[in-house]
């Protein structure tokens, strides 16, 4: 059996603020932005460079309960790990493009991280491996 993570569904308020967020301040690459007027909803799919990363869907929260969670969907932990080559040169220019780290850069035994928001306070962290 061969299986792979393909999505993560993220919920988000804005489908457009989502998008300029993903892909100028984080640099992710916008892989789809398909209308679907079925369900009257957006199906956008932004991806980190780099080869056999899992891809993210912005989810557009449709309710109040969908809505509750955007920004907190694990409870106030970090939900989503960015893998770096390089944590010095991305976190200077996350910083600089004003994200919100929420953590400072600490050395661990595994590697580097620190932990940020996005625009809604999902929480992730960056990391580079040991």
């Amino acid at each position: 059996m061969k299986q792979s993570l393909a999505l993560i569904a993220l919920v988000v308020r804005d489908y457009d603020a989502a998008i300029d967020f993903y892909t100028r301040v984080l640099e992710f690459d916008l892989l789809e932005d398909t209308y679907q007027p079925e369900q009257d909803k957006r199906w956008v799919v932004v991806r980190p460079k780099g080869a056999g990363t899992a891809s993210i869907l912005l989810a557009k929260a449709s309710g109040p309960e969908q809505d509750s969670r955007v920004g907190n969907q694990t409870g106030g932990r970090v939900f989503l790990f960015l893998q770096t080559d390089d944590f010095e040169r991305d976190f200077t220019l996350y910083q600089s493009r004003g994200v919100n780290f929420v953590r400072a850069p600490k050395r661990e035994s595994y590697g580097t991280v620190a932990v940020f928001e996005d625009l809604y306070g999902t929480l992730w962290d960056l990391i580079e491996f040991a």
